[in-house]
């Protein structure tokens, strides 16, 4: 009997790449339905050191397996994120628990962004901005504005990107973390 309670929803990720630095944020809402149940989670994380940035969107228990199983790819395959990005999706979409978990990640490296899906897909950007979540679509587009208009670094494109959609979704706050890779 599949439950009919409300799942937890974590959202917005943004990630913006300019020269050779990238930034990763996210913010920090989590609801249960349409209730915020957390106003100041961690949905994104540093990974080998600084090196690789990951972030979640979509059912919080679901993420948390996921990034256990990307850290195990990432171990399996030190310096080739695009290879790790590879196995997980394969193994998230052909593994009978996996292919369950409602959740997106966002990773990124100082060559790579990749959006990693349960259907198999990874997309890596044409212009180096990536978001994810409910508020994605506002924060690309705050992101997309302000690398064209201004010479902000990246991760203040990514915290005013963040802000911009947490004034826009309802599920999305302005609790943001933001992380730059090593």
């Amino acid at each position: 009997m599949e439950s009919t309670l409300p799942r937890t929803r974590a959202t917005t990720i943004l990630t913006v790449r300019r020269d050779s630095k990238v930034a990763l944020g996210g913010d920090g809402q989590v609801t249960v339905g349409e209730t915020v149940m957390k106003s100041n989670a961690q949905k994104v994380r540093a990974l080998r050191g600084g090196q690789v940035l990951a972030g979640f969107a979509g059912s919080v228990a679901d993420a948390f397996t996921l990034f256990e199983k990307f850290e195990e790819k990432l171990d399996r395959y030190p310096n080739n994120l695009s290879r790790a990005t590879v196995e997980l999706a394969k193994d998230w979409r052909s593994d009978r628990v996996l292919r369950r978990l409602e959740a997106l990640l966002a990773v990124v490296d100082r060559h790579h962004s990749f959006m990693i899906s349960g259907n198999g897909e990874i997309i890596e950007p044409d212009d180096g901005i990536l978001a994810i979540g409910s508020g994605g679509a506002y924060a690309l587009a705050a992101a997309r504005a302000l690398i064209t208009a201004t010479s902000l670094a990246p991760a203040d494109i990514v915290r005013r990107g963040l802000e911009i959609a947490g004034e826009i979704c309802v599920y999305t706050n302005t609790n943001i973390t933001v992380l730059e890779t090593a």
